[in-house]
């Protein structure tokens, strides 16, 4: 038990007067294994890979749910945008009966599964607020507060980030934001177009979500209109009767990848003819290249291309600023708007409470190292759902990690000795 009074001595000498008044609220607890910050498709996949070697973990998780990007924060019509056999996560596939691109609902219903599976059950409500590594005690201490505020630091030889690229809206600071009057929400947020029937809506963004929620209004008699800021690539979900994803891995096996974005830019213009004629201009790279070098991740379309050639979906150029419930754009017209919706996307927040320079820019929250490589960092720390590549990557990573902690610790099992079982410490 000497380790034991070492950190809650180390806690103690650490803290501030104030924070020692509150001691009474506060525990350390120490674990064997790495803890998971993150109960999401990426921590839960790093997890049972790690059960599977006997590598027990913790995952900790700020919301009440696993998986609560999924269950909170999306909209009703929410569908996977791949195939599900490249969106399993590892050592579990979906039930055969679910269908090729499974809904919101099946997708959070086979993650609930995989957890029972595995046994993996978070300590949730459980918000990170720092996590540093100690040079002294060569361990972790991560550091969170729960829903009445108390106060727990946690003590472990390894760390594994699972937070991902979705953990904070981004919601870009428009000029005349105050100005506007009507609603402005993230699509964080939305959730049905029933919600805006009969209502003009802008949407910023032109990313998957933008456009499905465009379609979504579209369908719910509201009139969208598509602020498109940026060049785009829009591609058929399928061609050639196959997964157009699916499509470009396999001819990516055979063929280099400017070939394949060269076949299929020709199918696209084939099946969608010339999407700049709408206002959705291509950039020069192509799509697989593009999303390569920069993550930014081509638009599968699911219908909303024929709205917008038939008109119910208008698109409009960059915004110039709001002005009371209308929006003037760059090109100098002024429309008039019931409410807006930012499908603006996500971010990374691992800068705000990981103590740690390294391995995470402080710029954009991700690994400094590219894909396939941005997986591990010093001291035990590592990550896992930061690849600008879904599912797939994440659980590339998860296996990555699993294979790399128990060929390293487990040759080092008798040092943790120390740590047989989760232990306590009261103050």
């Amino acid at each position: 038990m000497d380790y034991l009074r070492e950190i809650e001595g180390k806690r103690l000498h650490d803290r501030n007067p104030n924070e020692k008044m509150m001691m009474k609220s506060s525990r350390c607890v120490c674990v064997s294994g790495p803890i998971i910050v993150g109960a999401g498709p990426s921590g839960l996949a790093a997890a049972a890979c790690l059960k599977v070697k006997g590598v027990r973990s913790v995952v900790l998780e700020r919301s009440h749910c696993i998986a609560s990007l999924w269950q909170l924060k999306t909209y009703d019509r929410l569908r996977l945008h791949l195939p599900k056999q490249f969106c399993e996560l590892p050592l579990m596939p979906f039930p055969e009966g679910f269908p090729t691109y499974p809904t919101k609902q099946q997708f959070i219903q086979y993650l609930e599964a995989y957890a029972r599976k595995f046994d993996i059950n978070p300590s949730f409500n459980q918000s990170v607020v720092s996590a540093e590594y100690d040079q002294v005690l060569g361990l972790w201490r991560v550091r969170t507060v729960g829903l009445k505020k108390e106060e727990t630091e946690y003590v472990c030889p390894g760390l594994i980030v699972a937070t991902g690229e979705n953990a904070e809206p981004v919601v870009p600071d428009i000029e005349g934001m105050k100005d506007f009057g009507g609603d402005i929400l993230h699509t964080s947020l939305y959730k049905k177009g029933g919600d805006f029937g009969g209502k003009r809506v802008l949407v910023v963004g032109c990313g998957n979500s933008g456009m499905e929620v465009c379609l979504d209004l579209c369908n719910h008699n509201a009139s969208p209109t598509l602020v498109v800021r940026d060049t785009v690539h829009v591609l058929p979900r399928e061609m050639l009767g196959k997964s157009t994803f699916g499509l470009s891995m396999w001819l990516l096996k055979w063929l280099p990848m400017r070939l394949v974005d060269g076949f299929l830019l020709i199918v696209s213009r084939l099946l969608l003819g010339d999407t700049a004629r709408y206002g959705l201009h291509r950039p020069q790279m192509g799509p697989l290249q593009l999303k390569n070098l920069s993550g930014k991740t081509p638009v599968l379309d699911v219908g909303t291309l024929a709205k917008i050639k038939a008109g119910d979906i208008k698109v409009s150029p960059g915004i110039q600023r709001l002005r009371p419930l209308s929006a003037e754009f760059v090109n100098g017209k002024t429309e008039k708007f019931d409410a807006i919706i930012l499908a603006t996307g996500y971010k990374s927040n691992v800068p705000s409470w990981l103590k740690e320079k390294e391995m995470f820019s402080v710029k954009d929250g991700l690994p400094k190292r590219p894909f396939p490589n941005g997986w591990k960092g010093e001291s035990g720390l590592y990550a896992v759902g930061f690849t600008k590549r879904g599912l797939l990557g994440a659980s590339m990573d998860a296996k990555s990690i699993a294979d790399d902690i128990e060929m390293c610790w487990k040759a080092e099992s008798k040092h943790f000795s120390y740590f047989a079982r989760p232990s306590s410490l009261q103050s």
